[in-house]
């Protein structure tokens, strides 16, 4: 999902700055290349921020799965729990990262704008649509993990109780 917002946002970059398409709104004259560093702050950045809206999203849901049993329900529910708190978190890092738009330097012209792209894109379509929708389609195969692995992982619960889901609620929605 990652590799999603990225490659939208290079895109999009490529496109303002190699083709230098809005170069007099961005004051800027485009050169034919993006600097290679670019992407790679990109990525490192929008892959740390995205993570930390997918563990909120994903610990909201697998609480409500634990509770209920039934991954529709429970999708639904993080979702309103999240969505809104999600979307306000990237509306701030997008006007952070956009404000860079406005600098001076081409370089951090292009990774602030950059960055905006791929977390608006990254939190509003693939957060707060994509995933949920995957989930969603997953059905119970969301929480499905080998014996083996689950004999050898630590159960760690967020809010301190047991992380065990109630075996007759996941055995009826199953």
């Amino acid at each position: 999902m990652n590799l999603l917002s990225v490659a939208a946002a290079i895109g999009i970059l490529t496109w303002i700055f190699q083709e230098g398409h809005l170069a007099q709104l961005l004051d800027f004259k485009a050169v034919g290349f993006i600097d290679a560093i670019v992407p790679v702050v990109i990525f490192c950045g929008l892959f740390g921020l995205s993570m930390d809206y997918e563990v909120f999203l994903l610990a909201r849901v697998r609480e409500e799965y634990l509770r209920t049993g039934d991954n529709t329900e429970a999708v639904g529910w993080g979702l309103e729990h999240t969505a809104g708190i999600i979307t306000s978190a990237a509306a701030i890092m997008v006007t952070v990262f956009g404000a860079f738009a406005f600098a001076s330097l081409v370089p951090i012209k292009t990774m602030g704008l950059g960055l905006a792209v791929a977390v608006f894109l990254d939190a509003t379509i693939v957060r707060v649509v994509l995933v949920p929708a995957a989930m969603r389609l997953m059905g119970h195969w969301n929480w499905w993990l080998p014996k083996w692995l689950d004999d050898i992982l630590p159960n760690v619960s967020l809010e301190g109780g047991s992380d065990e889901p109630e075996p007759e609620r996941v055995a009826a929605a199953v």
